[in-house]
């Protein structure tokens, strides 16, 4: 048992990178987890090498199955606590929040490959034995991914930015003071927000009058009686907003430069339900 849980682990990250969703990740490792108890040892010479490309696949399939249009709204990733890096998932492995977000434009093989070289740097004659594709093809599916990123391009783990910008953000939301928010917003700062099926909400903004609008708005109407922690998910800065015990909230910040350049607000319920919620708190105490 303790072995199958040290493999869950270890395989969640690509799971997640690929599905950008926790709750997909885990089934696609319990898929292949059950399928790998099945069959018997003296079939397979190397467990990692056959868990792996069994979870990467699944999740391929999963994606597709799942597959959803980035222009027609916006889907935010499930924010991911990687604050403690020393828990039983891996989450030095975890990419960023702000890759996570362009990788949304690259198709389902695409995305894998790209993931498979730049993340966990592997070969291309690895990646080609496990999605099945020749060394020439893996080649040429990774500079297509590239090609569509091109310009959109973030590091897969980002200095965390100061946490100090984050205080000084809260501070002069609750104060109201325009003046003081303009200096830490960039010019060109853009918020989206991933309301889920159920919250009506402006799913981009973008301009700093009109995100300071926004942002005001919302800290008035929603925010202030909210309780609120600074917490590091998917390896950048982002605040965590509670209603009493329930997080209702959770802004993932891009920090350039002490500069806000964009936040994911993430209000869908499904993405803050209590298991993440649960999960986060654990890890990260008071």
């Amino acid at each position: 048992m303790e072995i199958l849980n040290n493999y869950q682990g270890r395989l969640f990250p690509y799971a997640y990178n690929i599905l950008g969703s926790a709750a997909d990740a885990m089934d696609a490792v319990q898929d292949v987890m059950m399928k790998y108890v099945a069959v018997p040892r003296s079939e397979m010479e190397n467990e990692t090498g056959y868990l792996v490309k069994g979870v990467i696949n699944q999740s391929i399939n999963i994606r597709k199955r799942n597959r959803r249009s980035v222009g027609d709204a916006v889907w935010l990733p499930e924010p991911i606590a990687t604050e403690n890096a020393d828990q039983a998932i891996n989450r030095n492995e975890i990419i960023s929040y702000s890759m996570m977000v362009l990788l949304e434009y690259l198709d389902p093989k695409e995305r894998a490959v790209f993931i498979l070289k730049e993340a966990f740097d592997y070969s291309h004659e690895e990646i080609a034995a496990i999605l099945s594709l020749s060394v020439e093809n893996s080649r040429k599916v990774l500079s297509r991914a590239k090609r569509t990123l091109k310009g959109r391009r973030e590091n897969f783990k980002p200095a965390a930015g100061s946490t100090e910008v984050l205080q000084r953000y809260i501070e002069t939301i609750r104060n109201g003071d325009t003046e003081a928010l303009e200096k830490i917003l960039a010019k060109d700062i853009a918020v989206k927000t991933d309301g889920g099926a159920i919250k009506i909400v402006a799913p981009v903004v973008t301009g700093q009058q009109a995100v300071i609008d926004l942002l005001s708005y919302v800290y008035k109407t929603y925010h202030h009686s909210l309780s609120v922690k600074v917490r590091l998910v998917n390896h950048q800065p982002a605040l965590l907003f509670f209603k009493e015990d329930l997080l209702v909230n959770c802004q993932v910040f891009d920090i350039e430069d002490d500069s806000v350049k964009g936040i994911y607000s993430i209000v869908d319920p499904e993405k803050l339900k209590d298991r993440w919620h649960l999960y986060c708190m654990s890890l990260l105490g008071p």
